[in-house]
């Protein structure tokens, strides 16, 4: 039972990812403002963590976190997590932001990764040949067109037990459709605040917080299957190992999915933060659990 509804999550989130997702060369030259979707429940917690695509940087910003989170409070899809708790998060949310160009390349990254888990699992080939046009799932969200600037971002879902990308989103604007002249709805909750009153008080920021919109209603529009993915918590949790020393970032650095730095990243670390050795070890990496509860792969030659 167990297996079958994996395989049915599984299914659903193909399904979920090979449709629904607006393309712009169908859209018309004037697009209706976007709203953020609202959700009737929560489909699972979600730490939100930097990707390794920052392009707010390049437009003097902060990271976008608190811009995530405040969308997640307000349409009610998920629920953010809190460390306190002593559970592990749902879901690691990467967010990711920049030129199209940039975004794309980690988001077809992350299909990759996501892809290959499938087709490991043995479930990918059944779904993509009962869905007609399966093969567009490796196309979805590339080859946007246009030599206006574009400012793009993206958010990929990432499993804690397993580093897998199980979903993603992303999003695309030329110009932004949004009115920030009020400062009720989702305009209010995401520019509550000092990073999202510097987004919302600049052009390029505007079109980011638009953007992000739309790669967050990509991703909510697959709440269902990833909330089929959340572990019960009726089951009492296996005792715990003893643990071991922590250890912390000396640099900023990355924890990858796998010992090797051509593997997906599954998120940066900022130097001084403490990660929990697993104490398995290959060549110049070691395993390592965050806060979180992800576990991932640094290179030793990053940590003191």
């Amino acid at each position: 039972m167990y297996r079958n509804n994996k395989f049915i999550a599984a299914f659903a989130l193909a399904a979920a990812m090979l449709g629904g997702v607006p393309t712009t060369a169908a859209a018309a030259d004037k697009e209706p403002p976007v709203t953020l979707n609202k959700c009737d429940k929560s489909y699972g917690s979600v730490a939100l963590v930097d990707g390794d695509t920052q392009g707010w940087t390049k437009y003097g910003l902060g990271s976008p976190r608190e811009l995530i989170a405040a969308l997640a409070v307000e349409s009610g899809c998920f629920t953010v997590h809190n460390t306190a708790s002593g559970k592990p998060a749902s879901f690691l949310m990467n967010v990711i932001a920049g030129d199209k160009e940039e975004v794309d390349k980690s988001i077809e990254t992350a299909k990759g990764v996501a892809m290959e888990g499938l087709v490991r699992s043995g479930a990918a080939s059944g779904m993509l040949r009962g869905i007609p046009g399966g093969g567009s799932m490796l196309g979805m969200l590339g080859g946007f067109g246009g030599k206006k600037k574009v400012v793009a971002a993206g958010i990929r879902m990432i499993s804690p037990a397993s580093g897998q990308t199980v979903a993603q989103g992303a999003g695309e604007v030329k110009k932004t459709s949004i009115s920030f002249g009020g400062g009720g709805g989702t305009i209010g909750a995401v520019a509550n605040g000092a990073v999202g009153a510097a987004y919302a008080g600049s052009k390029d920021g505007q079109m980011l917080i638009e953007a992000f919109i739309k790669a967050f209603n990509a991703v909510s529009a697959q709440g269902p299957a990833l909330a089929a993915m959340v572990p019960a918590t009726t089951t009492p949790a296996p005792a715990a190992a003893p643990a071991m020393a922590a250890a912390t970032t000396a640099i900023d650095t990355k924890m990858f999915a796998s010992a090797d730095k051509k593997s997906a990243s599954l998120r940066t670390v900022r130097a001084g933060t403490a990660l929990t050795p697993t104490g398995q070890r290959q060549g110049l990496f070691i395993e390592v659990q965050d806060s979180f509860g992800t576990k991932g792969w640094v290179s030793v030659e990053d940590m003191r």
